[in-house]
């Protein structure tokens, strides 16, 4: 017996955080995948099996209306902002204003972003680049990756003074990284991150077990110290 979850990858530490409680009172272990929101979602409409989604508000709006999602098992998480961060020990550079930030990026020796066709800040990212006017300068150093975790693991180990564009909440998760701020006024973006059970879940309870640990007030002081705002 498992409990199958489908997340965006933003909400791995919030996860992690209750795993092991989970684990314990529940007798089974969390497996699944955590990872760019778009990609979860072709996934669970692909069939793989699934209890939990973790997604974006908006993506789960679209699976409850869709039948996808279990009716009145939505709960949101909390509020998730998109942040910069550099290896850790270099210099923090600025982000303080959309100039400050474009001027960022043009100087640095590479750019990690999450996949920018499906993943929420992968998306959003290249609509700031773009905005900024810096897409077309830095294209050649933009590294992609299938999310935030795995793009700020490559970049604590990579060469250089490279800057990392993902969820705050990968930033602060991620070792041999440390954020150095939110985007910019202009340029920023929250997103609400929200659980449901899945329609095809086997371990409906089970799901349902996880979510109220999640979505629990007692949860509330690590949330806001690790990147979810409720």
């Amino acid at each position: 017996m498992k409990l199958s979850i489908l997340s965006g990858g933003a909400a791995l530490g919030l996860v992690d955080a209750v795993r092991a409680r989970f684990e314990s009172e529940a007798g089974c272990p969390i497996e699944g995948e955590f990872g760019a929101v778009g990609a979860m979602k072709e996934k669970l409409l692909a069939g793989t099996e699934c209890d939990i989604v973790i997604l974006s508000r908006k993506l789960v709006d679209g699976l409850a209306d869709a039948g996808q999602v279990q009716p009145g098992s939505a709960r949101d998480l909390g509020v998730v902002s998109t942040g910069v961060g550099v290896k850790a020990g270099d210099p923090a550079v600025a982000v303080d204003t959309p100039a400050a930030f474009g001027q960022a990026l043009q100087d640095a020796d590479a750019v990690y972003v999450p996949d920018m066709q499906r993943s929420t800040a992968g998306i959003h990212m290249k609509k700031v680049f773009q905005q900024l006017g810096v897409l077309d300068g830095i294209a050649a150093k933009i590294r992609e990756f299938p999310n935030g975790a795995t793009a700020m693991k490559a970049m604590a180990a990579a060469p250089g003074r490279p800057v990392g564009c993902t969820q705050i909440t990968e930033i602060l998760y991620s070792p041999g990284v440390q954020a150095v701020g939110l985007l910019p006024r202009g340029c920023e973006l929250d997103t609400v991150y929200t659980a449901a059970v899945a329609a095809g879940a086997r371990q409906a309870g089970l799901a349902r077990k996880l979510i109220e640990m999640l979505t629990d007030s007692s949860l509330d002081t690590y949330k806001n110290a690790h990147g979810f705002r409720v």
